[in-house]
């Protein structure tokens, strides 16, 4: 089950990566729900659409917590 709560994550910030605030948002909620391990690779692929849309670069701060 917490997988598949990982590969939802990830399909809502695609969609969502167009705009910062919503994608801040989804991470925030992200960070709630998933596990520590998953939090990790979450964050390499943030790093990914990042490299794709320098805005989103601001929610980095929700995965230093």
């Amino acid at each position: 089950m917490a997988r598949a709560m990982f590969e939802y994550t990830k399909t809502v910030l695609k969609k969502v990566s167009f705009d910062a605030t919503l994608f801040c948002k989804e991470v925030e909620k992200a960070v709630k729900r998933l596990l520590p391990h998953e939090l990790e690779e979450l964050r390499i692929f943030i790093q990914s659409l990042i490299n794709q849309n320098p805005d989103l670069n601001q929610c980095l701060i929700y995965l230093k917590a």
